[in-house]
């Protein structure tokens, strides 16, 4: 049994890079910032480390990302890590992206007006696109963990 599954929250980097293939599928590429932030013991500043992720949607959810995601949306990407191989003046190149299976926005409800709020885009083009209100962000202290 194997498990391949990715859920992040972050920031767009810039602004979604759309395609068009021949066959009309549309084809999506967000760079996504996640950062975590810890205390240094040694010198009592705070350190922040920011990890940049490639992620790829395709139909649907390239659709919906094209029309409602900017550089600085936050949002939330559920998918699976594939790393894929091409090779480039002789030399073997290798890179490693998320394929989004889901997708919401994320952020405060004046931020994403167009859309009234979050939403979830599933990613089959059969089932259309849902529209909810965003969660109210949890209080530290409610935090699990």
């Amino acid at each position: 049994m194997s498990l391949n599954k990715v859920m992040l929250i972050g920031n767009v980097g810039k602004d979604p890079e759309v395609r068009h293939l021949d066959t009309g599928i549309a084809t999506t590429t967000i760079t996504l910032a996640t950062s975590e932030s810890y205390t240094d013991k040694t010198t009592g500043q705070r350190v922040t480390n920011t990890e940049w992720h490639n992620v790829v949607l395709w139909r649907q959810l390239a659709e919906v990302a094209e029309k409602y995601v900017r550089k600085g949306s936050q949002i939330f990407i559920e998918g699976k890590i594939r790393t894929r191989s091409w090779e480039k003046d002789g030399v073997k190149r290798y890179t490693t992206e998320i394929v989004a299976d889901n997708l919401r926005l994320l952020g405060k409800r004046e931020d994403n007006s167009a859309t009234g709020g979050g939403y979830a885009a599933p990613a089959s083009a059969a089932t259309p696109v849902t529209i909810d209100e965003p969660a109210a962000p949890a209080e530290a202290d409610d935090l699990p963990f």
